[in-house]
């Protein structure tokens, strides 16, 4: 998640779609339905692509689709463990560091956390959880 990208004043939670390699089609065909500003970062162009296949650079590690009334985001770093129920997240975009802590830890209680809060190369405190329902969850801070 790009920090600069989502100006915000407020707490907002988007949903966040997974994909396995069809991120890019997939939310150019959103964009041409949905209008708004599309952008997109490849596994190529961030750190993580010296841990990942040449075949993964191409996939899409995160994108956003921004219009003055939506905010639908992307990706394919789902692994090959796409199946119904996992190809959506909530997306929790936070407001302050106090309360991405205060959400993620009653969250987590009696969940799983995937991802612990940490901070990113993108410059944003980010962490991932499955609630105890079996919902899937994604955090992002960044103080930008």
């Amino acid at each position: 998640m790009q920090g600069d990208v989502i100006k915000m004043k407020t707490t907002q939670i988007n949903p966040y779609l997974n994909f396995n390699g069809k991120c890019r089609e997939a939310m150019q065909f959103y964009k041409s339905c949905l209008g708004g500003e599309l952008t997109m970062q490849r596994v190529a162009e961030s750190p993580m692509s010296a841990t990942k296949t040449s075949q993964d650079s191409n996939h899409i590690l995160h994108s956003t689709l921004v219009s003055d009334r939506i905010v639908l985001m992307g990706s394919d770093m789902i692994g090959n463990n796409l199946q119904s129920g996992n190809s959506i997240s909530l997306c929790m975009v936070c407001f302050s560091d106090e309360e991405i802590n205060k959400v993620f830890s009653m969250l987590a209680e009696g969940g799983n956390v995937k991802t612990p809060l940490h901070q990113t190369f993108w410059g944003a405190t980010h962490g991932e959880l499955t609630d105890r329902y079996g919902f899937n969850w994604v955090f992002n801070f960044s103080k930008n």
